[in-house]
Formats: C-alpha cells, sequence, structure tokens
C-alpha cells in the first residue's frame, strides 16, 4: 500500500522514532508534492510494470455473426530507485556552546535542501543528462499529453479555456501545479467578474491557506534548494520566438496513476562524532522515484507568458 509522507510521518511516531518523523514531515512540509504524493514500497532497485495506453474495441452484433477480434495495447515501463540524500555536519563547539539544538536546526535546513531539490528533479529531472536522477514531468509527457497555449511568437497568455483543457486530458485529476505567477493571475482573474474562474481555498495538512481551482489543489513551486525558479519564465512556446513562457502541470495522484516508489523509506542515520574532525555527522538518504502506471495520468500546458488571463 502506497503511504504519503505524512501517513509515514505517523507511523514513525507510533514507532517511537521522534527523529525520523521529524525529518520526514519537514520534507513534507518543503514541498507541496512531497505533501501530496504517496510512495509505494519496492523490493529490490527497481519496478516494472505494464502502462494502460489504449482500450481494446467493442461494438454490437447482430444474430449469427462474431465480433472482431481486438487487443488493448499494454507498454511495458520499468522505473529504477535513484538515491537522494545528504550529510549534515555541526561543529562540536556549536553544540558545546549553543546546546543540541543547533544541530537539530541544521539537520532540518538540509532536509529542506533535499526536499526542495527532489522537487525540482520531479519537473525537471532528465536522466539522459544526469543518470543519477530519475525522469521529471517535462521529460515523461509527450504527444497527446502536451497542450499549448496558442501559436503566437512569444507565447500566449493563459485561457480559462485552455486550463480546462488541460484537466481534461488527464484522467481523474488530483492536482494542479504552476509557479506563483500563475496563481497570482488565477486568483486575480477569479476576483474578475468579465473572467472569473472557480476559485475556492482550504487549509492544507500543515494550517496553510490552499487556493483550488475547480475543486483542484493548486501545488504552488517556487525555488529549489539553489534558489533557480522550478518553473520559470524561460521555455520558446509552439510559436517560437522569444523563450518567455511557462508551463502549468495537472496530474492525477493516486494508485494505478502517478506515484512515488521507494525502498526503506527516509533513513537518518546519526554517525555520531567523526574521527576526521571534530564534528558530529548526521547521514540523511533515501531510494525513490517516481512512476506513471496510466498515460494519462498527467499532462502540461505549455507556451504561457506572463499577463492577464483571459476567457
Amino acid at each position: 500500500m502506497a503511504l504519503t509522507l505524512l501517513e509515514a510521518m505517523k507511523a514513525a511516531l507510533n514507532d517511537g522514532k521522534v527523529k525520523e518523523a521529524a525529518i520526514i514531515k519537514q520534507y513534507a512540509e518543503s514541498s507541496g508534492i512531497l505533501e501530496a504524493l504517496a510512495f509505494r514500497n519496492i523490493t529490490g532497485n527497481a519496478i516494472s510494470y505494464n502502462r494502460e495506453e489504449t482500450l481494446p474495441s467493442v461494438g454490437f452484433r447482430g444474430v449469427n455473426e462474431s465480433y472482431t477480434d481486438s487487443v488493448g495495447i499494454l507498454n511495458p515501463q520499468t522505473e529504477t530507485l535513484t538515491i537522494c540524500g545528504g550529510e549534515i555536519k555541526v561543529d562540536k563547539y556549536l553544540v558545546q556552546t549553543m546546546g543540541a539544538d543547533v544541530r537539530s536546526a541544521q539537520e532540518m535546513m538540509q532536509v529542506k535542501a533535499i526536499s526542495l531539490a527532489w522537487t525540482d528533479n520531479f519537473i525537471n529531472g532528465d536522466s539522459s543528462t544526469n543518470p543519477k536522477e530519475f525522469d521529471g514531468l517535462k521529460r515523461r509527457l509527450t504527444g497527446t499529453q502536451l497542450v499549448s497555449a496558442g501559436t503566437t511568437s512569444g507565447g500566449d497568455v493563459l485561457s480559462l479555456n485552455k486550463l480546462d483543457e488541460l484537466i481534461d486530458t488527464v484522467e481523474s485529476p488530483t492536482h494542479l501545479v504552476m509557479n506563483k505567477a500563475m496563481k497570482r493571475r488565477l486568483t486575480a482573474a477569479g476576483r474578475n467578474t468579465s473572467v472569473g474562474g472557480y476559485i475556492s481555498y482550504e487549509k492544507d495538512e500543515f494550517g496553510r491557506s490552499l487556493t483550488m481551482y475547480a475543486d483542484l489543489p493548486i501545488v504552488v513551486l517556487d525555488e529549489n534548494n539553489t534558489r533557480d525558479k522550478i518553473l520559470p519564465f524561460t521555455e520558446a512556446g509552439a510559436g517560437g520566438g522569444t523563450a518567455q513562457c511557462c508551463s502549468i502541470y495537472c496530474v492525477s495522484m493516486g494508485e494505478m496513476m502517478l506515484q512515488g516508489i521507494q525502498n526503506g523509506g527516509i533513513s537518518v542515520t546519526d554517525i555520531g562524532e567523526m574521527e576526521s574532525s571534530p564534528h558530529y555527522l548526521t547521514r540523511v538518504e533515501w531510494y525513490n522515484g517516481i512512476m506513471m502506471m496510466n498515460g494519462r495520468a498527467g499532462a502540461r500546458l505549455y507556451g504561457i507568458k506572463d499577463g492577464a488571463i483571459t476567457v
């Protein structure tokens, strides 16, 4: 059974693993994707599965007639685990003079950095340029799962009609993923009576305000661990011209759709004092990846330039 990180955090607390639970919580709290995505535990370092692509044909027949033979199309897929993590070294002097809390604070900062790096990889990961990482949505989503915002040179502003088309391209959609600028444009459109858009608000698991469009939670991605934008306005549109566009993603997170994979969950190891230097060392590692078990578990709307949303 797949578990979200928040569910894994509760399980760790029940097992008395307080430090591990705190680190798992920091992962989820630092990334809207990691807060929502469920992870399936696998054995070994990879998982193979068949992804549904085309359903078999059906029809009606007359008396004494036969059906036309047909089969659905299943494409075999294999996803391998990647190794994500980091080591936190804290000087003994800081612990001695400032207390043990300084070590915990450094560990939480490192976990936040890992979480942001993972989230960037979730969108922009490309194993063809870095075989140590898994492929992100930008590389995975092709063909009919790509929706163009228009054909204008330099891109087109977002229209609610195109956003609805994006949502309709995904089977059982659960979330929208966009940058801060697009979320602001969307909420501004909701206040504009000539444009509209069904905007609502809820609270997430951490009590923070959660914006929703058409009952789909909006996951906002901002910066990665190096302060670079995860969804920048640096993409080219379908019409060519200046590369000043961004993308919005719609995904279906759940069983047989878009899921995370992992072996053993997040590992937190307190190495203790190092022999080579006067530091305390903590190692955080996570063997993980993602898989799309349905070809329509995600879609990308691209070629969006920054501007007021239209109908």
